[in-house]
């Protein structure tokens, strides 16, 4: 069911794209659909464009597959931290290939959940990222990038110590209990959604942009998820220090928001003042994935960076 689902959106990709067609057979290719594997999909038209725009034809920016293969590293990470939270393990082996250098995981396991709710709220959410990391790696085909080294321990702990969380020599470990699972997941969560907003004006075929606009949107319902389970359970002091650590990660702009405002009062989904989600530059994102204001290519949760083209954090430092 899901391949076919997967023919039907390659097939879409490539008759909706408005790009050069003499790109096409590049597509094709990255995708993995050269020969018999094309015609069996019945997508030869001759009026189908390319669905993966060129370096050259986004002026300078980068291609729909960068975008897409930077969206995908986030999702091998996200996918790893809530696998390993509900499981004890983590993507399979046939989840995890593709270009670049393939790394190994350090850190993670199976939580004690308190309550029923939150195991089933887990469960729901490792389901939306494991099926998020099989769609993307579908759509890029042949070039999608492999899953990157992935710090799920000392990362965390450096995260916690720069937010004055924890203090200095001490340890945080998301996996200990039901509310430190939470913040770690306030980390990702939050950093997603304004991920695939900032990523969204790079995007030049329709079809990608819908599918990563409907990506966002689960994004956002988990995060809203999160944010109210840590506001109810009183951690809004916590994670409102997590919040600024954030801002001061991804430049001199005062983005962020915490689980409450000025007043104490709830503050569950963090927009702007005309209620819109405000965006992340992939170079911003980094630099909170990165745990870095400078421009560096690797550290923290990517202790080795991440895999393809979109790989360097923003200059803010």
């Amino acid at each position: 069911m899901f391949e076919g689902f997967n023919q039907k959106f390659i097939k879409n990709a490539i008759d909706r794209s408005a790009e050069n067609q003499l790109d096409r057979r590049r597509f094709l290719r990255a995708a993995g659909m050269t020969g018999v594997g094309v015609a069996g999909l019945g997508v030869l038209g001759a009026t189908a464009g390319t669905a993966f725009a060129t370096d050259e034809e986004a002026a300078g920016g980068p291609s729909d597959a960068a975008v897409l293969n930077f969206a995908l590293n986030l999702e091998y990470l996200e996918a790893e931290f809530y696998l390993r939270a509900l499981t004890g393990e983590g993507l399979k082996d046939n989840q995890i290939d593709g270009a670049g250098t393939l790394g190994e995981v350090t850190g993670g396991y199976k939580v004690k959940f308190e309550t029923e709710l939150g195991k089933q709220y887990a469960a729901e959410i490792a389901a939306d990222e494991n099926a998020h990391v099989d769609f993307l790696r579908k759509a890029l085909g042949d070039a999608k990038v492999a899953r990157p080294a992935i710090d799920l321990q000392d990362a965390f702990t450096a995260a916690a110590t720069a937010a004055g969380v924890i203090k200095q020599g001490e340890k945080f470990d998301p996996f200990a209990d039901e509310t430190s699972f939470l913040l770690g997941a306030f980390i990702f969560e939050d950093v997603g959604v304004t991920a695939y907003k900032g990523a969204s004006p790079l995007i030049a075929n329709k079809t990608f942009l819908e599918a990563a606009a409907g990506i966002l949107a689960v994004e956002a319902y988990h995060a809203g998820l999160v944010r109210t389970l840590l506001l109810i359970g009183g951690a809004a002091e916590t994670v409102n220090k997590i919040s600024d650590a954030r801002d001061s990660l991804d430049g001199p702009s005062d983005l962020d928001q915490g689980i409450t405002d000025e007043f104490g009062d709830a503050n569950i989904v963090p927009a702007d003042e005309n209620s819109i989600a405000f965006s992340r530059t992939p170079g911003q994102v980094l630099n909170i994935a990165y745990l870095n204001p400078a421009q560096v290519k690797k550290g923290g949760f990517f202790p080795a960076g991440v895999n393809g083209e979109v790989n360097t954090s923003d200059a803010n430092g």
